[in-house]
C-alpha cells in the first residue's frame, strides 16, 4: 500500500480531517515558513489527532535545526518521525532519536547519484531508521513549492530504496504518480490547499485517489 502524508497542517480542524480521512502521516512544520507552528500549538494538534486516529504517525519537519532542539521538540510534541528538509549530514542524522524522513531536492541529478547518497546513509544508519523523500529543487525553498520534478528519476530510485515523492502532487495527478513511480509513499501540502489554506474536500479527494490507485494495481 502506498503511504499518504499530508503536510503543512496548521489548524486543528484540518488535522482532524486528515486523521479521519485515513492518511498514514500528518506533517507539522517547525521550520521558518508560512506553515510554521510553535511547539505548543503543534502539541495541541498532535494530542487532538491521537484521540481521533491513534494509528496515524505525526511527522515534525525541520530545516538545519540543532539536533538537541529537534529531539527536545519531538519529545515535547509527541512526534513519531522527524523529516529533515535542509542540508543535514548523515552524521547529524545519527544524533536524531526518532526514525527519519530525509528530503532530497531533485534537479538534474542522475538517479544513480541519489541512490549512491542513500547507500551512504544506509551505511551509517540502520536502513529501517530512515525513508527518502524526493522533492522539487527550487532555489531558496525547502519544500511546499507545488512544483513537479521528473518522476522517472524517482522511479529508478524507488526500485532500490523506500521513497516518498513530493512536489506538484494533487488529487488529479497522484494516481498517475503512483502508477509511474510505485513509491513507498506520496506527500502533499500545497496541492490540497485553496488560496494557501488547507481544503478538507481536497484532502479527502487526494487520499481517496491514492487508495484507488493502489486498488487498480492489484
Amino acid at each position: 500500500m502506498t503511504r499518504v502524508k499530508i503536510c503543512g497542517i496548521t489548524e486543528r480542524a484540518h488535522a482532524l480531517a486528515v486523521a479521519e480521512a485515513g492518511a498514514d502521516f500528518l506533517g507539522l512544520v517547525f521550520a521558518p515558513s508560512k506553515r510554521q507552528l510553535a511547539p505548543e500549538e503543534a502539541r495541541r494538534i498532535a494530542e487532538a489527532v491521537r484521540k481521533a486516529n491513534n494509528a496515524i504517525e505525526i511527522v515534525g519537519v525541520f530545516v538545519n535545526t540543532p539536533s538537541s532542539e529537534v529531539n527536545q521538540t519531538a519529545d515535547f510534541c509527541g512526534l513519531d518521525r522527524i523529516q529533515l528538509s535542509g542540508a543535514e549530514s548523515w552524521e547529524y542524522c545519527r544524533e536524531i532519536t526518532l526514525p527519519i524522513i530525509k528530503a532530497f531536492r531533485v534537479g538534474q541529478q542522475h538517479p544513480e547519484e541519489i541512490s549512491a547518497e542513500l547507500d551512504a546513509g544506509a551505511g551509517l544508519l540502520s536502513p529501517k531508521r530512515f525513508i527518502a523523500l524526493l522533492d522539487s529543487q527550487v532555489k531558496g525553498k525547502y519544500g511546499g513549492t507545488g512544483m513537479r520534478f521528473n518522476w522517472r528519476i524517482a522511479q529508478q530510485v524507488a526500485r532500490g530504496f523506500p521513497t516518498i515523492i513530493a512536489g506538484g502532487l494533487e488529487p488529479d495527478n497522484v494516481a498517475e504518480a503512483i502508477k509511474t513511480v510505485a513509491p513507498w509513499g506520496v506527500d502533499v501540502s500545497s496541492g490540497v490547499e485553496v488560496g494557501g489554506v488547507k481544503d478538507v474536500a481536497k484532502i479527502r479527494a487526494f487520499i481517496e485517489a491514492a487508495r484507488r490507485a493502489d486498488e487498480n494495481k492489484r
